[in-house]
């Protein structure tokens, strides 16, 4: 596990999109894995503009998202199917056949689940795979006390992740209760991982991913056994690390 600590959210996107344009141009048919929330959004602006500006080209790239909320249409406001439009496919050259993202809306929703684990095998796994952290430790939604060798499943969010999204509905009513998530052990298959987090919102998750036990109530923690995992964080984020690390 590398810890990079940069000086702004700025500089934590733009460094973690250095990593995923030299994997594509390494292999432009890149199997890359996506988050939806605040963290990766200032990744996916970079990306767009070196798509623009620089030429990344994104028309072999396969892409797969780790969540998506059970009862959402996908074009509601807050689905993460018109998340990842909104904020990246759309500005983009990719393939739409080549989008994964869970679908909430499936009419058997358990196999979906079966079916969107053999997708992944079936285009050889994931070469790298982005997340964000949860303030409880979560990654995608596997709630702390998640299985560390959980595969894509149905999860029921927490009260805490359920009143933290609450900010994005219009009450907290609105908010599903219920989401599909790829699981710890199917993030853990990935090639390689970058998990990015800023602010001091994110200080205590952060500390407990890198320098505490690994244990299933703080699920980010298992990352530790990765081979090849990048922390990427702000000074903010990683105002409560007690070991030196380098940006």
């Amino acid at each position: 596990m590398l810890v990079v600590i940069k000086d702004n959210y700025d500089d934590i996107s733009k460094e973690a999109a250095k990593i995923v344009a030299d994997r594509i141009h390494r292999k432009p048919n890149l199997v890359l894995g996506l988050a939806t929330g605040s963290s990766p959004l200032g990744l996916y602006k970079e990306l767009i503009r070196m798509h623009k500006e620089e030429g990344l080209d994104f028309s072999k790239v396969t892409t797969f998202n780790l969540d998506e909320y059970i009862g959402l249409p996908h074009n509601h406001p807050q689905s993460f199917h018109y998340f990842m439009f909104e904020n990246l496919f759309k500005h983009v050259n990719i393939n739409p056949r080549f989008i994964h993202i869970p679908d909430g809306m499936a009419t058997d929703i358990e196999q979906h689940c079966r079916w969107y684990e053999d997708e992944i095998k079936l285009y050889g796994g994931i070469d790298l795979q982005v997340l964000g952290i949860g303030a409880n430790g979560h990654i995608a939604f596997n709630e702390p006390g998640s299985s560390l060798g959980s595969i894509t499943r149905i999860k029921t969010l927490t009260e805490k992740t359920i009143k933290d999204n609450a900010r994005f509905f219009n009450s907290l009513d609105e908010v599903p209760k219920m989401a599909i998530t790829m699981g710890i052990g199917t993030i853990m298959n990935a090639k390689e991982l970058i998990l990015l987090a800023n602010g001091t919102s994110k200080s205590d998750a952060v500390k407990a991913c890198v320098e505490g036990p690994i244990t299933a109530w703080v699920p980010a923690s298992i990352i530790q056994m990765h081979q090849k995992a990048y922390v990427i964080v702000d000074q903010q984020a990683a105002s409560k690390l007690t070991k030196e690390f380098f940006g």
